[in-house]
């Protein structure tokens, strides 16, 4: 078992942290998922110095459940201190009933609508969020008592692009010990909430008992990922309409995994759903993107939807190459949300033309 690392991070500990998840905005305003204990008050504060040496900030989204009487103190009580470390604060209340069965699930779903309903109104890029080292230890271990695939045992991403926001967590390779030591060096308190000892909750139990040692997490996704954001820059573009373009010739040399893999990612980010295209579905689409090209009177015309998007095969003016369009169905700016969806931030992530977003 290798031993705790307890050393405070610092801002350059932070800043090698945040390089992988480059480029971000200039000035950026990043939004920082909040609850007050140890691990996400030490992500607002290294988050903070690291925004405002670019000359940007962070906004603490702090959740209140309401789930026990005490939880609009706490709330109030962290955003208070964020606003003594110099960060802005606001807290969102889940006001709705609460269920009987399935609460740390439901309560989880509401979390996220929050923290995506607010990046969004409030024009926020990027969403931080606290998992750890420890969090992804314990998240492998669930999943494997699942008896889950591949993907599964690889663990939590460390980028999931939403449509409203990239969600990130920088800090999946730092152990919790030195989250802690990192507040206790800057003498700042935290709350311990107490469901993270509440057995009737897995992760709870879990801790309880003996915990995994060893490698966990399946190191071969970071490999995927990176091999698709580069497949990303070569095969995505933006159309003359501002819409997300693929390059089928580019499409058509990748290998099926990262044909799935690209595809998958463009339509749950320009069609805003929660979920990726069933598998069958997808497979069925990617097909079909690299099937042959029909030619009628009035020109190219293959066209087709998939989750709440529209793909259109179009040849590219003044030139013989061909791009399958994808916007939201029916015009729908943003699919079922309408929001404006962001580019997958595979393509702008490596290298390539910033998107609209980035300007």
């Amino acid at each position: 078992m290798k031993a705790a690392d307890d050393r405070p991070l610092d801002a350059a500990d932070f800043a090698r942290l945040m390089v992988s998840f480059e480029p971000f905005e200039h000035a950026p305003v990043i939004a920082v998922a909040v609850s007050g204990g140890r691990d996400s008050l030490a992500l607002a504060l290294l988050a903070e110095a690291w925004a405002r040496a670019r000359g940007g900030h962070i906004v603490g989204l702090i959740v209140d459940h309401a789930l026990r009487p005490e939880s609009a103190s706490e709330a109030a009580t962290t955003a208070a201190l964020l606003g003594r470390c110099g960060c802005e604060a606001e807290i969102l209340r889940w006001s709705e009933v609460k269920p009987r069965t399935g609460l740390q699930e439901v309560a989880r779903t509401a979390r996220y609508r929050l923290l995506r309903e607010t990046c969004r109104r409030r024009g926020v890029l990027h969403l931080l969020v606290a998992h750890h080292a420890d969090d992804q230890a314990e998240t492998v271990a669930m999943r494997a008592a699942r008896h889950s695939g591949p993907d599964g045992l690889a663990g939590m991403s460390a980028a999931i692009e939403l449509p409203e926001v990239r969600l990130l967590r920088p800090l999946l390779g730092v152990d919790r010990s030195r989250l802690t030591a990192t507040l206790v060096a800057r003498g700042v308190p935290w709350i311990d909430d107490p469901s993270n000892a509440d057995p009737r909750f897995e992760r709870a139990r879990l801790r309880a008992g003996l915990r995994p040692t060893g490698p966990t997490a399946d190191t071969g996704r970071s490999a995927r990922e990176r091999r698709l954001a580069v497949a990303a820059v070569e095969a995505l573009g933006v159309s003359s309409a501002g819409d997300v373009a693929i390059d089928r010739s580019a499409f058509v040399h990748l290998g099926r995994d990262q044909q799935h893999g690209l595809l998958s990612r463009v339509v749950q980010a320009v069609g805003g759903g929660d979920h990726p295209p069933r598998r069958d579905r997808l497979e069925r689409a990617a097909g079909r993107l690299c099937g042959p090209v029909t030619r009628g009177k009035s020109g190219i015309a293959q066209d087709f939807t998939l989750s709440a998007c529209r793909l259109l095969l179009r040849q590219v003016p003044q030139s013989r190459r061909l791009q399958w369009i994808v916007r939201p169905e029916h015009g729908r700016r943003g699919g079922r949300n309408g929001a404006q969806p962001l580019i997958p931030a595979a393509f702008f992530a490596c290298g390539a033309s910033p998107a609209s977003h980035l300007e």
